[in-house]
């Protein structure tokens, strides 16, 4: 039985960079698996400093994306890999500043996605976004 688990824990490869913020709990920014990342929550935390961007909404959100694809590059791809894109804000009155930032850095087709408003999010901040890639 272990050999079997041990077997299937190989097959995943943990992603870090320090061009993204680093994990602030127990997980990894992503995690390969064949073709495929899954690329844990990014908020708008500086990389350099894990604070939290002390700006406007979009400068947040753009940060976001840039943490974002900071991590796509460590996987060996870019934000045009992503086949979904979920979107957690805290207040849905963002939603359209979003998608405007979002033409600045994903063209057509666009990724599947998904934006949920919630309630509250890590450290407070006021967006988060996760994604799954595939490496082509």
């Amino acid at each position: 039985m272990s050999q079997a688990i041990n077997a299937e824990a190989k097959k995943r490869e943990a992603i870090h960079t320090d061009a993204a913020p680093g994990a602030i709990g127990t997980y990894s920014q992503a995690i390969k698996v064949g073709d495929t990342v899954y690329l844990s929550g990014q908020i708008p935390l500086v990389p350099e400093t894990m604070e939290v961007l002390d700006a406007d909404m979009a400068a947040q959100i753009r940060l976001v994306f840039d943490n974002l694809q900071a991590v796509t590059m460590a996987a060996g791809g870019s934000l045009a890999d992503i086949a979904k894109l979920n979107i957690f804000l805290t207040d849905l009155s963002h939603f359209a500043l979003v998608n405007e930032i979002m033409a600045d850095y994903f063209q057509q087709p666009y990724p599947a996605r998904a934006a949920v408003g919630v309630a509250s999010l890590p450290k407070g901040v006021p967006v988060e976004m996760d994604a799954i890639m595939v490496l082509t």
